[in-house]
Parts: C-alpha cells; structure tokens; sequence
C-alpha cells in the first residue's frame, strides 16, 4: 500500500510520533463513523453535504484515512458529483480527532486527497468550509449564484479547487450525485 509518513507533535506530551496516511478501506468505516459522530453530532445529516453522500458512496481510492499506531485520528473523503452536467469531487467530510488538530494531519490529509484526485485525472474538487482554512490549499469561493445545493446550505461557504487550469470556466447549475456512481 502506497504510504505517507510524517512526523508529528501531538497533544501536550510532546512525544514525537508518526503519523500514517493511508487510503481507506471497508474495514475503516465504523471507526470513522464513530470520529464523525464525535466531531460533527447529530446535526450532520441535514447538511446539503450529507444529503449528497445519502446517493452516492465516497471513492475509497480517493479517501484516506490518519492514523498514530492504531489509533484513527482523522478522515477526509470524496464522493463524485456532478456540477450541472461537468463531473467534480464533493471533499468531505474531513475531521480530526480534537486533541490532534492543529498539528498538521487535516493538512497532510487534504494535500493527500488533491494530489491524489490530480493524479487520477479529475478536474474540480467542490467542498462547504471555510475559506481561511482551504484557500491556502487554492480553494476560491464559488461566485453567488452560480451554483446550488440540495438543502441548507451557506453559499458563502462555497468552495472550489480547480485541479486544471480553467476547469471551473462556464460551469454552474445544481451540485448533484453523479448517478453513473449510485449505490444499487
């Protein structure tokens, strides 16, 4: 299995420990749905987002997973959707366990997930976060407007990474589940 190795500084201790990406697998999903219910709560499932990911299953060559030994300390994934009829990646959710944020894994997770998604020839990453955070990965703000989501959701909070240049030009219309990949 392709592995990313780093170190990292967690939690008060200050113990050097290494921190592990690695792809996700089916054996990972009620880990990261327990890490989900813990970071996000109940709240989550009536997020436009979620209301995606109820259609359409994740790519699990393009979901990773974080993990310190055996302990799962965060989760990004990716599902297909389609922006009016132009094929794009909805990231999320991506989490991390509270006492390991802002120590690099939600980073290393995401650089990890654009660099995969790129080297296997998708063209735009769509997500709902915040700007500060995903801009200095390249995410931009999607103009007002221009597209839509199912349900609630902060257009605000809209953003794009275009993984070609000019990707995103001309395109708008509803964010929906790529139905070529429905679950059956």
């Amino acid at each position: 299995m392709d592995l990313v190795r780093t170190q990292c500084y967690c939690a008060s201790a200050m113990t050097d420990l290494v921190l592990t990406i690695l792809p996700e697998t089916p054996n990972d999903a009620h880990a990261i749905e327990r890490l989900h219910e813990r970071t996000f709560g109940p709240g989550r499932f009536v997020l436009s987002a979620y209301r995606l990911r109820e259609h359409v299953d994740h790519i699990a060559e393009l979901s990773f997973t974080a993990w310190i030994g055996t302990l799962l300390v965060g989760s990004v994934r990716q599902l297909p959707v389609l922006i009016g009829d132009t094929p794009a990646l909805l990231l999320g959710p991506l989490t991390v366990e509270p006492p390991f944020r802002s120590r690099g894994v939600g980073r290393l997770l995401l650089e990890r997930a654009i660099t995969d998604a790129r080297a296997q020839g998708h063209k735009l990453i769509v997500l709902v976060g915040d700007e500060p955070y995903y801009s200095r990965a390249g995410f931009k703000k999607i103009p007002k407007g221009r597209v839509t989501m199912p349900g609630p959701v902060d257009y605000g909070r809209l953003l794009v990474l275009e993984l070609v240049d000019a990707a995103f030009e001309g395109v708008d219309g509803p964010i929906r589940p790529d139905w070529s990949r429905a679950r059956a």
